[in-house]
């Protein structure tokens, strides 16, 4: 099938990159292969990561298929564009659904994107993650890499307001070093070290990433920022009078 929709976004997200001068650092990208099926398993800190984390297999010429809830599709903006991309909607009141066809996809050669936490992280930190990635990337015996975003949340995150035409914002796209899961693994194992791994891919790019100054609300604070704690974090994710 002629892909029409992918290519038509990437170059209108390009030409955005470039008009904004998104100061983008790229790292790792060849760690995503050219051809045969793959996770891209990615932490979530905006509403953005999937341009970015998408844009991480550019060099690879890779497309990547995101799973996204369903109201995603069902939107009439974003709809028709998440199909023409061949994005995999997830109902999760049936969520077997999208698994199935992710891990078809993966066999068939299809990058596969997935953000394990499910949810953005309003500390700026890894959450606890699903084992969704892990399950089919071990069903399907391909790698699963991880992903790192940083910078996207200063563009548009979740209880902020949207600073979409913010120039000269600095974002790193840290591709990491791939995991290979087999069928009869132990998933709960491999799930906590891809955990562990992406924490600490995460907590290297903060630290290098350049100076925000002190009480930064973009920035966790367990490096000096002013975003909310995990625990904090936990307490307005949770609904109810506390939460949102």
């Amino acid at each position: 099938m002629a892909e029409i929709v992918y290519p038509l976004v990437i170059a209108t997200a390009r030409g955005l990159f470039k008009a904004l001068d998104i100061r983008l650092d790229v790292r790792g990208s060849a760690r995503v292969p050219v051809t045969g099926g793959a996770v891209l398993v990615s932490n979530h800190v905006s509403y953005l990561d999937f341009v970015f984390v998408g844009y991480g297999a550019y060099a690879s010429r890779r497309k990547v298929r995101f799973m996204a809830k369903h109201e995603v599709f069902a939107h009439p903006v974003s709809g028709p564009l998440m199909r023409g991309m061949r994005h995999i909607p997830v109902d999760r009141s049936a969520g077997s659904g999208a698994y199935d066809r992710a891990v078809a996809d993966l066999r068939a050669g299809e990058v596969v994107g997935v953000f394990a936490e499910a949810t953005i992280s309003r500390s700026f930190t890894i959450k606890e993650i699903k084992n969704g990635a892990v399950r089919m990337a071990a069903e399907a015996e391909v790698p699963l890499i991880p992903v790192t975003v940083w910078g996207t949340q200063r563009m548009w995150t979740k209880g902020r307001p949207r600073r979409l035409t913010q120039r000269h914002v600095p974002v790193t796209i840290d591709v990491g070093e791939p995991l290979f899961p087999k069928p009869g693994q132990d998933i709960a194992e491999l799930t906590a070290t891809l955990r562990a791994r992406m924490s600490e891919r995460l907590d290297a790019v903060q630290r290098s990433y350049p100076d925000p100054g002190e009480g930064a609300w973009w920035h966790p604070a367990h490096l000096g920022g002013t975003a909310p704690t995990p625990t904090q974090a936990t307490t307005l994710d949770t609904p109810g009078p506390r939460g949102d």
